[in-house]
């Protein structure tokens, strides 16, 4: 026999080779159970609500510890999220889902959000990570760019809807994450992703909602700090804008 042979008819390199093909397919299969973590199981949205796993099932809950003292999470976890406000246009399997009530309100399609925490996103030193600057005062704006403080804010109908009063910054990414607006009596925030700022005069545009949409804009429980869970309802809000903001926008185009 050969050097490596084991036998006339098998060596060592179909050995490490048949090896190689077992351990690879392991990796598959759990690769595959560890992305079933979130988002699993599936549900229909047929009347009968089947629970789909598909192959392989699920993983068995693993508990993770967070940073900062921030206690523990399971996942997959045993919540089922926030009730359903939409019904399917039709009986077909995979049919759009319309809004029962006020669709800017009721977290349908682009106004989905996810069930996240009641507390903010924290640095690696466990300090907020977004923060009005009037508390990160080391922060300011670049002497070249445009400064939307105290300046004011059109909805997509052209119509003023608030005042400028701040801006949020992330402190450890350095850039700005959110406008902060005096609506009426209100304080609302605006991602500065929905927001246009004309390099002149600092106004803002915003064209994802009207002037009237901002009083329904979610609010933060704490003037100075935004809860994961709060902003991921407050880009929500603006998201749904773009589709359910004004009639003409759920139209087809032709």
């Amino acid at each position: 026999m050969n050097t490596g042979a084991i036998t006339d008819y098998i060596d060592v390199a179909q050995l490490v080779l048949y090896a190689f093909w077992i351990f690879f397919f392991g990796l598959l299969i759990y690769l595959h159970r560890e992305n079933k973590r979130e988002g699993y199981p599936l549900e229909t949205t047929s009347k009968r609500r089947i629970r789909v796993e598909g192959f392989p099932a699920m993983p068995k809950p693993k508990t993770f510890i967070l940073p900062h003292g921030g206690g523990t999470r399971q996942a997959p976890r045993q919540d089922q999220g926030y009730p359903l406000a939409a019904q399917p246009a039709s009986g077909a399997p995979g049919s759009p889902l319309h809004p029962t009530g006020d669709p800017m309100q009721d977290a349908v399609g682009p106004a989905a959000y996810a069930i996240r925490p009641e507390v903010p996103d924290l640095t690696h030193e466990g300090t907020p990570k977004i923060v009005p600057m009037r508390i990160a005062t080391e922060f300011s704006v670049e002497g070249r760019d445009p400064d939307p403080r105290g300046k004011p804010v059109f909805g997509a109908d052209g119509v003023a809807a608030g005042t400028v009063t701040d801006l949020w910054v992330d402190r450890s990414e350095p850039q700005v994450r959110y406008l902060e607006l005096e609506v009426g009596e209100r304080r609302v925030l605006l991602p500065i992703n929905f927001a246009k700022v004309r390099s002149g005069d600092g106004h803002v545009r915003v064209n994802s909602i009207c002037a009237d949409h901002f009083a329904g804009v979610p609010t933060t429980a704490s003037p100075d700090q935004v809860t994961l869970q709060e902003e991921d309802k407050i880009c929500a809000y603006y998201a749904g804008g773009h589709l359910y903001a004004m009639p003409g926008r759920s139209e087809p185009l032709l």
